[in-house]
This record gives C-alpha cells, sequence and structure tokens, in this order.
C-alpha cells in the first residue's frame, strides 16, 4: 500500500509547479511581442516584465494556496454576534 507524501516530495512538487508557472508567465509577454515585429531591446523588455509579472503571480498563488490549506499566518475573522442554536 503507498504512504502518505512526505514533506520534502511536497516541497519538491511545489517548487517544481511554482518554476513552471514562472516559466509559462514570463515567455508568454515575448511571445506575443514577437508577433509585432521587436527590436531585440524590446523583446528583453517583455521578457524583463514577464519575469516582474511571473515573480507576482507565483507570490501571489502561493499565499491563496497558503490561506486555502490553513497555513497562513492570518486568521480567520470572527462574526461579531454568535449564531444562534434552535
Amino acid at each position: 500500500m503507498v504512504g502518505p507524501i512526505s514533506e520534502a516530495e511536497r516541497d519538491a512538487g511545489n517548487r517544481k509547479i511554482r518554476l513552471v508557472l514562472l516559466a509559462i508567465v514570463t515567455a508568454t509577454p515575448p511571445l506575443i511581442a514577437l508577433q509585432l515585429d521587436p527590436t531585440p531591446v524590446e523583446l528583453l523588455a517583455a521578457a524583463g516584465a514577464g519575469f516582474g509579472l511571473g515573480l507576482v503571480v507565483v507570490w501571489y498563488l502561493g499565499r491563496l494556496a497558503a490561506e486555502f490549506a490553513g497555513s497562513g499566518r492570518r486568521r480567520p475573522r470572527r462574526c461579531g454576534r454568535a449564531i444562534p442554536r434552535f
């Protein structure tokens, strides 16, 4: 029988997912720019902008995933009033 995934395997898998997502987001703006016949400087600018955007996307999705997994640093909001029981 197969046991649960270890923390090391989970971390390695998450790292691969982050790198693939970063690569996809980084490659998209230069590929779009290639349709407009850019100069090499414009192509590098598109790649740099894509890399910056990719970092933001990976950071945001990691934060969002941590919040859903319950490992986030923020506590859930509590309602100001008690829920009535019937």
